[in-house]
């Protein structure tokens, strides 16, 4: 049997019912996500094929029909788990808006939400979430009703998204576990984060971070890598990444946003930009 493959095709857009958030309507067969984080708590929905990740220590495979989220700020990988790959719409949501979300529907002050890490296979939820996003690509699109497109009806895309958010929420949401000492707790990594995040256009050395909280070079990066999950740089290339977003929207040229991140050149910051984000720096920044 001939299998029909995706091809690698990922298309970026904002809405005013969402603010703040980014929203994904993508396939992929080639792409394969480096270890990466968002700032926002990310929220797919396989509609076709199936995705392999790499989450906390785990692999995990997300098929159709299931809603792999993963919290803020933690890493994780992407990849195709079967030949034709996968097919997926995904939310990155604030993390204030479900916090916000949170509180309404306990009518009082709730700790921030927080998701464990196995895939969720909830046929209900899927449902909600991939209906939400449709109708919400159709009003940010313009679009009129069609025989396969929902009505682009902006009461009906709000009502369906605070659906499908308020279900994952009651039925899935936990608080942050409190968790033994980690490395991550040390003040030596946010010592080293400190000085990561400064200055990005500036060179610096692992001999820098290492005299910075009197260790070796050696015991710095191992300390370093143990809490966050990436090394020094890695890490460093991150923070760029996701600083890059705001002056992307705000319309500054690709290259004068690479050199103000600390990349060498624009062609380095694209092949970092689209192995995190799926796509190249210029067409995020177009749609």
């Amino acid at each position: 049997m001939t299998v029909t493959r995706f091809r690698d095709s990922a298309h970026y857009w904002r809405t005013p019912l969402l603010p703040g958030a980014d929203l994904l309507t993508a396939e992929y067969h080639d792409h394969e996500f480096t270890p990466h984080w968002h700032d926002a708590y990310t929220i797919p929905v396989i509609e076709e094929g199936a995705e392999r990740y790499r989450y906390r220590a785990t692999h995990y495979v997300a098929e159709a029909g299931s809603v792999p989220v993963i919290n803020p700020g933690e890493v994780h990988t992407g990849s195709r788990a079967v030949d034709e790959g996968w097919r997926y719409r995904v939310m990155y949501v604030p993390i204030e808006y479900m916090h916000h979300l949170a509180h309404d529907i306990a009518s009082c002050t709730q700790p921030l939400p927080w998701f464990d890490a196995d895939v969720i296979r909830d046929p209900d939820l899927a449902r909600r979430l991939s209906r939400a996003h449709q109708l919400l690509e159709a009003g940010a699109a313009g679009l009129p009703a069609t025989a396969g497109t929902p009505q682009a009806d902006p009461l009906a895309a709000e009502s369906a998204l605070l659906d499908a958010l308020s279900t994952l929420l009651v039925r899935y949401g936990r608080t942050q576990p409190e968790r033994v000492f980690r490395p991550a707790g040390d003040p030596r990594v946010a010592t080293m984060k400190e000085r990561l995040a400064s200055n990005l256009a500036t060179p610096l050395l692992l001999a820098d971070l290492a005299a910075a909280v009197s260790l070796s070079p050696f015991h710095a990066a191992r300390l370093f890598a143990e809490a966050t999950g990436l090394p020094p740089h890695a890490w460093r290339n991150q923070i760029r990444l996701q600083r890059s977003l705001a002056p992307l929207r705000a319309g500054r040229p690709v290259a004068e946003v690479a050199a103000a991140s600390g990349f060498v050149d624009q062609s380095h910051f694209t092949r970092h930009f689209r192995r995190m984000f799926g796509v190249p720096p210029g067409r995020w920044q177009a749609a």
